[in-house]
């Protein structure tokens, strides 16, 4: 049965015209990043980035080498749209992209998460054998069909992200639309509907629209008879994304996302005008079947259980933000802090007020207030930074955070000395002070 499911031959079209879409949209986001000025501004202009806790070594290429470096991940997105030595381009791409993921996280995204999955994924499937270059020089390589596993790989990381953000949803702030109150005030300039976006009616139906649409759309894709009305709904939603929140390529990505859930021939006739393919109901078991379905399964795991990992850490990850990354949780918090650094010289007692503004740019100062991993690896490189001069240094902090309409709150404990703690991934950092409830907050200020 699962054999038969799993490695029963598909018609690849949806994959083919998939990639065709993926290319395109990863080149225009490599592009448009140059264009931009998000090149400049994210890996350029600050004299260090705050990558991932664990690759410090990963830094911006000195001079304009990231100017480079984002023209070749674009270059390697149009070959991978003319499926041009499509294996190569396709992994030299995720591995690239990894990079720039991992190297800087000020400018976090989920959407950046689900690139880098998405990468590796379109890497390892046969997307290049069809209306492609490669296909085209050496004929031996064309296909039309595909197992049945490589369509649903993609159905089911889908299904994952929107699920997550769904029920990631059902907390008050989102409930009471108090977090879109607060997302929606800086789209008042925006032409034509700056100030519907600030209608009351408007937050009650972004809110249930959300978490019904994020629930829901995958299912209703998959089912013919609502399909069509769902796919309308996909393009509302995703358009209206695309220009009230600005999130670049993922609004189109989402979009290209549903050719794998039309019919193989209808794609066919749309995008690839070619004669009607038939597949037979063939079920081909690879030598390797094993291996495939417990690579498919750990990845799964994984994948379902990363977004739950900060029910096993102390407190909200609303306040903490342990465990919010790579969990699906967008849109549902705006964090503001400010935040002093004291260093103090730990043989003479020598204390020192640091100057944000003469290491971090305004964006990375705003990260390092409100974060708690952006303020122990600034407290990291300050301890580098006076040890390279030969100094022994202990830094201290004085910080309070607000999450949404909240009240500022204490955030990291000032008495201790984050230049000399480590940083736990997998647990609760004690250092971070508990949450306290509304009325306790009120009552101490």
């Amino acid at each position: 049965m699962l054999n038969r499911f799993l490695f029963k031959k598909i018609d690849n079209s949806q994959l083919v015209v998939f990639r065709i879409f993926y290319g395109l949209l990863v080149s225009a986001e490599c592009y448009g990043a140059i264009a931009t000025g998000w090149v400049r501004r994210t890996l350029i202009e600050p004299q260090f980035t705050f990558n991932f806790i664990g690759f410090d070594w990963l830094q911006p290429l000195p001079g304009n080498g990231m100017y480079i470096y984002f023209a070749i991940m674009g270059t390697l997105g149009i070959l991978i749209t003319l499926g041009y030595k499509y294996r190569f381009s396709a992994f030299a791409f995720a591995f690239m992209w990894t990079g720039v993921y991992l190297m800087q996280k000020t400018s976090y995204n989920n959407h950046y998460y689900l690139l880098m999955l998405l990468a590796f994924i379109m890497a390892f499937l046969p997307a290049g054998r069809d209306a492609s270059l490669d296909a085209k020089l050496n004929p031996n390589l064309r296909s039309h069909t595909i197992p049945n596993w490589v369509r649903w790989i993609i159905i089911l990381q889908l299904f994952i992200v929107y699920t997550y953000a769904s029920v990631a949803k059902l907390y008050g702030d989102w409930l009471d639309f108090s977090i879109i109150e607060i997302l929606m005030k800086s789209k008042d300039d925006y032409p034509l509907i700056g100030e519907l976006l600030q209608e009351k009616w408007v937050h009650t139906i972004v809110a249930f629209f959300g978490i019904l649409f994020d629930l829901l759309i995958v299912p209703a894709l998959l089912w013919k008879p609502t399909r069509k009305f769902a796919f309308a709904l996909a393009i509302f939603f995703h358009l209206f994304n695309s220009y009230v929140f600005r999130i670049g390529i993922f609004p189109y990505l989402s979009l290209a996302f549903t050719v794998f859930f039309f019919e193989p021939q209808t794609i066919r006739n749309i995008f690839l005008r070619t004669k009607e393919i038939v597949v037979e109901q063939v079920v081909s078991v690879p030598k390797n079947r094993n291996i495939i379905v417990g690579v498919l399964g750990i990845y799964f795991v994984v994948q379902l259980a990363l977004p739950l990992r900060h029910y096993t850490f102390k407190d909200e990850v609303l306040w903490t933000e342990e465990g919010h990354r790579l969990s699906w949780r967008m849109m549902l918090r705006s964090r503001s802090g400010n935040i002093k650094y004291r260093v103090v010289n730990a043989e003479t007692g020598k204390e020192e007020q640091i100057n944000l503004d003469d290491y971090l740019t305004t964006k990375q100062r705003r990260k390092v207030a409100c974060y708690p991993d952006f303020a122990w690896q600034f407290a990291q490189r300050l301890k580098k930074e006076y040890a390279q001069k030969g100094e022994d240094i202990q830094v201290f902090v004085t910080n309070k955070v607000k999450i949404n309409s909240g009240e500022y709150q204490p955030f990291i404990d000032p008495e201790v000395d984050l230049a000399n703690v480590p940083w736990k991934h997998f647990a609760h950092n004690d250092w971070i002070l508990p949450s306290q409830p509304v009325d306790s907050v009120k009552t101490s200020d």
